[in-house]
């Protein structure tokens, strides 16, 4: 009983240190600690080996993939790539479709690979700009945003973020596992978010609401400590770069092309881990290449990527670190056998366990590096179908991570957009948990049928 309330608590005090705006590593020591303590396990052995083994398993393994898309990200904004995709859009959709034309600037950089703070803060000023001119209310600036950064594209087929490429190395898959399911998935995700989003917008607008820039922040999160270098490094790099040339867009968009293209092409024949580094080099090089009068501060960018990968991925491991821990309770071993244990169909308790494990730790790649490594043997064991359990793994990553702890989700909302929790949070919650759940499930059920 007291380990399974110190398994509580300790969660509990992680989730309550991060939205309090304390740095994570620092957050996910004190966790282990008390669930150490609480468990009656040795101190030493829990930190010394069994917190610094899963820290340092899961920087081995994912830290030149952090890397690479840290790096790749600096570039397509150091050569001003990001800004002319944003601009594009603009162009294209207009002031009429502001909402969707930020989510669809958002979606495609971040389904190229491009990093979210670098979205972020290219997106942003023409969101303004779009919002302003169709008299659009500014609080749906950051749904807008979060939706078509995380919401789909980071759990569809064939992306190349971090959360479709850490399960291949448990199912032995590739990143376009899930086959028409998880595109069907990933599909009605898209769309009934869009119908969503502009279904209250056109709301709002109808009860009188109008664009005016927000009030001050009301302090519902701290910006997260971890995250504060990112920002910085993300503001200095776009200094200057108002009214700037940019490249044309076709250069620009080929980058991120040829990055999903070869991921999905080298992992047929390379290690999906391999294939992902390969190809994100490639996109930093064509970026160079086919723009290189563009280019502003080389080094800079490389310095910077650098930097923010050690940041992101440090944040990472010490989460993984914490799970490390926690599965030497043996309270984590009660809750695996009841997860097993429920009635329904076999994928319900995979879905679930990663669910839980990514809301507790507000991290869909921290969340997966824990319950992957303990479920996927399980499952695997089972017999079930590799694709179907990478595809629902990684959609059910993109639930419950999204509270309001998510360290992205509060950067957005309070970093780049100024904004607070109470104006915005309602609608975040519908777009990146409510409506991704509801697919889970479905997938679930289909991949049960088909």
């Amino acid at each position: 009983m007291l380990g399974m309330v110190g398994l509580i608590g300790s969660l509990a005090l992680l989730i309550y240190m991060t939205m309090r705006g304390i740095n994570i590593i620092i957050a996910a020591i004190a966790s282990s600690v008390v669930l150490t303590l609480a468990g009656g396990l040795n101190l030493q052995e829990a930190l010394m080996k069994n917190y610094m083994e899963g820290f340092t398993g899961y920087f081995a393994s994912w830290f030149l993939i952090f890397l690479a898309g840290a790096i790749f990200g600096k570039v397509m904004e150091d050569t001003g790539c990001a800004d002319s995709i944003a601009n594009w859009v603009k162009e294209k959709f207009g002031a009429k479709h502001a909402v969707l034309a930020v989510v669809a600037a958002c979606a495609i950089m971040t389904f190229g690979g491009v990093s979210l703070f670098v979205v972020g803060f290219s997106v942003y000023p023409i969101a303004v700009s779009l919002f302003r001119q169709s008299n659009t209310p500014h609080r749906f600036i950051p749904p807008a945003m979060v939706f078509g950064s995380v919401a789909f594209t980071m759990t569809s087929p064939y992306s190349p973020e971090i959360q479709n490429i850490i399960p291949t190395e448990f199912f032995g898959t590739t990143p376009s596992a899930g086959g028409w399911i998880g595109i069907l998935i990933g599909v009605l995700i898209a769309i009934s978010g869009a119908f969503y989003l502009n279904r209250v917008v056109e709301k709002a607008k109808a009860n009188g609401e109008v664009f005016s820039l927000p009030p001050k922040a009301d302090g519902s999160a701290a910006v997260p400590d971890e995250v504060a270098h990112e920002i910085a490094a993300t503001v200095e790099a776009r200094q200057g770069m108002t009214n700037r040339q940019l490249p044309n867009i076709i250069f620009a968009i080929l980058p991120l092309a040829s990055v999903i293209v070869l991921l999905n092409i080298l992992s047929k024949f390379i290690d999906p881990t391999a294939a992902g580094l390969a190809s994100l080099m490639m996109g930093i090089a064509l970026c160079w290449i086919l723009n290189a009068k563009f280019i502003r501060k080389f080094w800079g960018a490389l310095a910077n990527g650098s930097q923010d990968a050690l940041v992101a991925v440090a944040n990472t491991c010490a989460v993984v670190g914490f799970g490390s821990v926690a599965k030497t309770v043996p309270a984590f071993q009660v809750a695996v056998d009841g997860l097993l244990s429920i009635p329904g169909p076999e994928f319900l308790g995979l879905a679930i366990g990663v669910t839980v494990i990514c809301g507790m730790t507000g991290s869909a790649s921290g969340g997966l590096g824990i319950a992957l490594p303990i479920l996927a043997p399980i499952y695997m064991a089972k017999g079930l179908d590799p694709g179907a359990m990478h595809r629902i793994s990684t959609l059910a990553s993109g639930g419950l991570d999204s509270l309001p702890h998510n360290g992205y989700i509060v950067t957005t909302i309070r970093a780049v957009c100024n904004e607070t929790h109470k104006r915005t949070y309602k609608h975040i919650f519908v777009l990146s948990v409510v409506i991704p759940m509801i697919a889970l499930l479905l997938a679930v059920v289909l991949y049960s049928i088909f």
